[in-house]
């Protein structure tokens, strides 16, 4: 174990799955997702697996849950099915998944966007929560609100040399 004293301590590869939440996108579409992949992969982390699903709850709930099992997987990323249309149900399939709710990354999400789409934020149900120990966070869909996310919480959040704390030490690095 490090002491605070000791100096930065060695960066650790998170190995993160990718989910695009959508009934139209396809991987050629999908600037979301593989805006995603790439910064996971850019910032030195293992990309596990990229995948589009239809916005149905229990496939969702399917597929992060086979994720979540999965002892290898530390981070699940998800982008779209947040938001008030349709079919949207993101929250409701990932949600009772949670062993804990992370209720500040969609209050820091809906403030940091607030500076760049307004008011309009209020309808971002963004919202992250730990299963199993896997960090599982749920963006809107939009390439802009994943680079948001990015940029202003997880590139940190994923950092095990960024302080006072991160996520690092509450997953399973097995």
């Amino acid at each position: 174990m490090n002491h605070p004293d000791d100096g930065p301590i060695k960066n650790v590869s998170l190995t993160v799955a990718v989910l695009t939440v959508s009934d139209t996108r396809t991987e050629d579409t999908d600037t979301s997702g593989q805006y995603l992949a790439e910064v996971v992969k850019a910032s030195g982390h293992n990309l596990w697996e990229k995948k589009i699903v239809p916005d149905d709850i229990y496939r969702l709930r399917a597929v992060v849950s086979q994720w979540i099992a999965e002892p290898q997987v530390q981070v699940v990323l998800t982008t779209g099915g947040t938001g008030f249309s349709g079919r949207d149900s993101t929250p409701e399939a990932l949600a009772p998944l949670f062993d804990k709710q992370v209720e500040g990354f969609g209050e820091l999400f809906r403030a940091v966007s607030l500076r760049e789409i307004g008011s309009s934020t209020i309808q971002s149900r963004a919202l992250a929560g730990l299963a199993n120990h896997t960090l599982i966070c749920c963006m809107p869909g939009s390439t802009g609100a994943c680079r948001t996310a990015w940029e202003t919480i997880l590139r940190e959040q994923l950092d095990a040399n960024y302080k006072p704390c991160n996520f690092v030490a509450h997953l399973n690095r097995r």
